[in-house]
């Protein structure tokens, strides 16, 4: 229960612990945060981890002079661009020998049907498109891997997906992250990003689940 307690937190008050990380652990601090966004784009047991409110309280703390901004949206960038790598080899070499059970909290068999149900729709895209969807994005990588995706093509969407999302989460919180309004209320934005990360997400299950009703 701590623990939980301790993750909601972590979710809840980014830019208070973005804070005391700087000022502990100073430019160690790039390293820290490439190994959350490797993780949370590389592995599959860690789709928990922050990526979206993570990257804007990151970009809107660049902007208070604690972290350089350019730095931060390379290293984070290469981050993603690895984490992606690495999950579509695991796919592609473990991914048949990877239990997937609705019992289990972390390796749900719903996430991977959930990310099944993006590559129907959006075929190679995908890899794109779930850079801005927590959870498909860590499986989506995945899935490629294990469906034996051309790797020239899943690496041209990895790079473009990475760019896209690191880019536009670093930068919008660079720019827009210390307007007094978005700052005092971090909170209730933290929650918005993550809303509307999930929307689609949660729009595909939904259609998902009536189209095997209908069936």
């Amino acid at each position: 229960m701590e623990y939980l307690k301790g993750f909601i937190d972590l979710f809840l008050h980014l830019d208070k612990h973005l804070n005391e990380l700087v000022s502990q652990y100073g430019i160690w601090t790039y390293l820290i945060l490439f190994l959350i966004i490797f993780a949370e784009t590389g592995l599959v047991v860690t789709p928990f981890l922050p990526g979206d409110s993570l990257l804007f309280a990151a970009g809107a703390l660049a902007a208070t002079g604690a972290l350089e901004v350019h730095t931060l949206a390379i290293l984070l960038l290469i981050a993603a661009i690895i984490g992606d790598t690495v999950n579509f080899w695991i796919g592609y070499f473990f991914g048949h020998k990877i239990k997937f059970d609705n019992k289990n909290r972390i390796l749900k068999k719903d996430y991977l049907d959930r990310t099944h149900a993006f590559y129907e729709k959006y075929g190679g895209k995908t890899i794109i498109f779930a850079r801005f969807v927590p959870i498909v994005r860590t499986f989506a990588p995945f899935v490629a891997g294990l469906g034996s995706m051309n790797y020239t093509k899943f690496m041209f969407y990895n790079i473009t997906g990475g760019v896209a999302w690191i880019v536009s989460f670093i930068y919008g919180g660079y720019f827009f992250g210390n307007i007094p309004f978005i700052k005092k209320n971090f909170t209730i934005v933290v929650f918005v990003i993550i809303f509307i990360s999930i929307l689609p997400g949660i729009i595909e299950y939904g259609k998902m689940k009536l189209e095997v009703r209908k069936k």
